[in-house]
């Protein structure tokens, strides 16, 4: 079989610019010059007939065929350093470098204050923790990623971690000044602190569910958040009622620095995915590491 070897060079370098940023930061990454990585990038957008970067003095940023392009490779690529650590003798040794992009919420509630655990459980590998809650690019140099909401990215296997459920909360302080809604269409009559879904950049839409009964409240509020973290702090400030995950929130519910309104109406589930690019069976520090969120998630 016949294979051309500069090609796979050039995804190579594609994703090291991808994973890097820049044109300069991929060429120290792989020992090679700048203009070594212009070569490779002008012979690799040859061989595949498109434009992959758009290119300023500023920035490197991929264009919409070049995005495609990394979601199709990303998973080659993985399979071949998964094979690569095989042949190696590798596979049965958690060690080395996890990437990781998670959710903020999740990572400073659930998962950082746990990953000491984690970290002795595997004396030989380290862990680099990145938080966003985008998932745009959420995989270009990571190994895995772990967010909110259902699944929509079918280049990528999603495993669920986790369902928690959604409830709408308020600061006693709040709630003594303005009274405690009894149905949700009160909520009409409230301020409510609203949060940015960061796939369409508008507010969540607030819902209540009490078995097989949705209802859609239609809820205004002057501060619009897209940290669920800032949220929480102006909720505790009695700013507001905010609608949130469950997960997270059991000791402020418990000292009753906050207090669940509505709590007929909070059957509404919200899913945990976890993320990886490889359609086979993933590296074992990856396999590592979503065992042990199953494991800090069991409980919730």
């Amino acid at each position: 079989m016949s294979f051309d070897t500069r090609l796979l060079a050039g995804v190579g370098v594609f994703a090291a610019i991808v994973e890097s940023g820049t044109f300069a930061r991929a060429a120290d990454r792989l020992a090679l010059t700048p203009s070594g990585v212009s070569r490779a990038v002008a012979r690799l957008e040859a061989r595949v007939g498109v434009r992959l970067f758009d290119r300023s003095p500023r920035e490197v940023t991929l264009t919409e065929e070049g995005r495609r392009f990394h979601a199709q490779v990303v998973p080659l690529l993985a399979g071949l350093e998964e094979a690569a650590a095989e042949a190696a003798g590798a596979a049965a040794t958690v060690g080395g470098r996890l990437r990781v992009s998670v959710d903020p919420w999740f990572a400073r509630t659930m998962l950082a204050p746990q990953l000491q655990r984690f970290l002795a459980r595997y004396p030989l590998l380290s862990v680099d923790l990145r938080t966003s809650n985008y998932r745009e690019e959420m995989m270009a140099g990571t190994d895995v990623a772990i967010r909110f909401g259902p699944p929509d990215t079918p280049s990528l296997i999603a495993r669920k971690l986790l369902e928690t459920r959604i409830i709408t909360c308020a600061a006693p302080a709040y709630l003594q000044k303005h009274g405690e809604p009894r149905t949700p269409h009160d909520l009409v009559h409230h301020e409510a602190l609203l949060f940015r879904d960061p796939q369409s950049g508008l507010p969540f839409p607030w819902e209540f569910h009490r078995g097989d009964e949705v209802m859609e409240i239609d809820v205004s509020g002057r501060l619009v958040m897209d940290d669920p973290s800032v949220a929480v702090a102006a909720c505790l400030a009695g700013q507001g009622i905010f609608q949130s995950l469950a997960i997270g929130l059991n000791p402020l519910l418990a000292r009753k620095e906050l207090v669940q309104v509505l709590p007929d109406w909070s059957d509404e589930r919200y899913p945990l995915y976890a993320y990886h690019p490889s359609r086979h069976l993933p590296p074992v520090k990856v396999r590592a590491f979503l065992d042990f969120v199953q494991e800090v998630s069991s409980g919730i």
